[in-house]
């Protein structure tokens, strides 16, 4: 993209389990930038339970995206601009499903600029056939018995039928 300097995307969130929604987004960010660095945030803004530890989540990241050399996994803690500037991005990514999300968003994305002015902030929207879908919708039917193998690739559809059927059992 830029031969003097590489443009490095953060695309943070809590990847609650990574989702093909999740996944879209990464992947297409990749269309304008030259790496992206998928942040797991030790600390929500929202009030949820995890389903996975952070550790595990780093670890399902990492497994979907090994084959992709310009996705880097990592996690982070304290103000996602301090991490952003720690590894080089000078872009967010944030992925929107519908126009409830861009309240949000815009909101902390104007924020994030106040606290970072040089900060860059892009909103994409997934595949259609993926814009409704959430971590907290997946874990939720995957909790209770349902079948998610076409909202998550099949090595989160391994770790989440473990993680549902030992609850279950």
């Amino acid at each position: 993209m830029n031969q003097s300097r590489p443009i490095i995307a953060l695309y943070p969130g809590s990847f609650d389990p990574v989702t093909l929604g999740h996944e879209d987004i990464a992947r297409r960010t990749l269309k304008v930038v030259d790496r992206v660095v998928v942040a797991v945030a030790h600390t929500s803004t929202h009030s949820k339970r995890p389903a996975f530890s952070v550790d595990e989540r780093l670890d399902m990241l990492n497994e979907v995206f090994a084959d992709e050399e310009r996705v880097e996994c990592a996690s982070f803690e304290g103000l996602m601009v301090d991490f952003a500037r720690s590894v080089g991005a000078s872009v967010v990514v944030r992925g929107l499903r519908a126009v409830s999300d861009f309240e949000y968003e815009f909101q902390m994305a104007q924020m994030n600029r106040e606290l970072h002015p040089g900060m860059e902030f892009i909103f994409l929207t997934p595949e259609t056939h993926l814009s409704f879908l959430s971590a907290s919708l997946v874990r939720e039917v995957a909790a209770l018995g349902g079948d998610v193998s076409s909202f998550v690739s099949p090595a989160i559809m391994r770790r989440l039928r473990d993680r549902y059927q030992r609850q279950r059992d």
